[in-house]
């Protein structure tokens, strides 16, 4: 019971915080820390970002497909070099989008590895460490988010995405491997916000550019996978599933018309509140 009852509550927490610019990586490891629980197996980590995995692509199916498929088509286009082969504008836009996100993505897993290693070096077996470099990454981001998205102007949106720009968010990502608490969609957000686009846009450039990303690393890790309790890890991929579709949903009808400003703010506040309970713990 104690399993599923955590399984429920980690499935909340990641699928809240995965898609907002809050790090869902630092609070999966706050809440399992202040509670004193063991640390989440990779096996269970996995479960929970497929979970978040699945939201995504069950809610940007539409969109999603529609870049396959024009990705694919104008690539057969390209090399079969038939001029009476034709797709639409929009195909041919999407289709470069596409292939941006591929491109972009090659780079940005390879960084990730590499960062993560070093990650890994410099925080160790230490939790105080780990903690420690959360609230200052979480502080030091929320800061940052805040001075971001208020000075920068909105002059782009996701059509206007070119490969420059989505090379450099697509790379940003690598960041949140290698400093715990960063969140991957916090900076690919920021940096799209620095790039002058729009609020929406620059989460459904975020979503989109993780999607790969989060597949791949579940593919590699696969292997790994531990159904010693299949209930629980099974329970962790639902719940995240249902919650993160309901936050994706929110997340992109607030952004219509309100800013990051709340998502700031709260990042400041986290890590202050981890800095003082690691000084009383």
């Amino acid at each position: 019971m104690d399993k599923i009852i955590e399984s429920i509550l980690l499935g909340i927490i990641q699928g809240i915080t995965e898609f907002l610019p809050i790090s869902s990586s630092a609070h999966l490891r706050a809440f399992t820390w202040i509670c004193n629980w063991t640390d989440i197996s990779e096996s269970f980590d996995l479960a929970l970002h497929i979970g978040t995995l699945i939201a995504l692509c069950v809610f940007f199916f539409k969109d999603g497909l529609f870049l396959i498929k024009s990705g694919i088509s104008t690539a057969v286009i390209k090399f079969a070099n038939n001029s009476k082969l034709s797709i639409s504008d929009d195909a041919k836009h999407a289709g470069k989008i596409f292939w941006y996100i591929v491109a972009a993505t090659i780079p940005a897993g390879i960084l990730s590895l590499v960062l993560d290693k070093v990650s890994e070096t410099i925080v160790g077996d230490s939790v105080n460490v780990e903690i420690i470099c959360i609230a200052v990454a979480s502080i030091f981001m929320g800061l940052l988010l805040y001075f971001v998205d208020k000075k920068c102007k909105v002059e782009k949106s996701y059509d206007n995405l070119n490969f420059k720009d989505t090379l450099l968010i697509g790379i940003s990502q690598a960041l949140a491997a290698a400093f715990p608490g960063v969140s991957r969609s916090g900076v690919t957000i920021t940096i799209s916000r620095l790039l002058n686009y729009d609020r929406p846009s620059s989460a459904k450039v975020s979503f989109f550019l993780s999607i790969p990303i989060i597949l791949a690393a579940v593919i590699v890790k696969a292997k790994n996978f531990d159904l010693t309790y299949p209930i629980p890890f099974f329970l962790g991929i639902f719940v995240s599933f249902l919650v993160g579709l309901v936050v994706i949903k929110v997340l992109m009808e607030i952004l219509k018309k309100h800013d990051y400003k709340v998502f700031a703010i709260y990042r400041v506040v986290f890590g202050i509140l981890l800095l003082i309970a690691l000084g009383i713990k």
